[in-house]
């Protein structure tokens, strides 16, 4: 799939098993402009299994100025029981730097806005470091609001490991 938007050069196309190293270029790149390349363990492969595989996790589309991938986002669905409706979540969204300032990004938010809407979801959703206040200014232009009676928890690697491990279960029935 391949969409037209108002900006004349720039168009946004759903990924294929191709694109997995674009992906992984743009996870780096992301990676490197919040100071965080080194947490970044994601291969080709694992891309390949949890983005294309039996059950993909996340979708992925890449935005193209006159055919170069100049930007990318990923985003899944999640679930509002208080809403009894799924919802969008953005993970990522990143421009490359000598893109930005065209209206890429907005153009990339107005289109996932749709997307949501059109799957029937509730909200449209994402973190932003706190430190990034160009990108804060920029979602609160656009209506966003900022959560600041929730905070994020979360638990990975040996945490994960040990927490997973804690109880102890049985299957009864299948």
């Amino acid at each position: 799939m391949r969409i037209a938007t108002s900006l004349p050069d720039f168009t946004i196309r759903s990924t294929t098993l191709q694109d997995v190293p674009l992906i992984l270029d743009f996870i780096r790149g992301i990676a490197d402009y919040e100071r965080l390349l080194h947490e970044v363990v994601a291969t080709e492969e694992t891309l390949t299994q949890t983005l294309f595989g039996e059950k993909p996790s996340a979708e992925v589309l890449i935005g193209e100025w006159a055919g170069e991938p100049v930007a990318f986002v990923v985003f899944f669905h999640n679930f509002s029981t208080f809403m009894g409706r799924p919802g969008l979540y953005l993970e990522d969204l990143f421009v490359k730097p000598e893109w930005r300032g065209k209206g890429i990004g907005k153009v990339l938010l107005l289109y996932l806005a749709r997307l949501a809407k059109e799957r029937g979801c509730a909200r449209f959703e994402w973190t932003v470091l706190d430190w990034n206040e160009p990108a804060l200014k920029f979602y609160h232009s656009l209506g966003a609001e900022p959560m600041d009676e929730w905070t994020v928890h979360r638990v990975a690697g040996e945490a994960l490991e040990t927490l997973a491990q804690a109880g102890t279960w049985h299957v009864l029935e299948e």
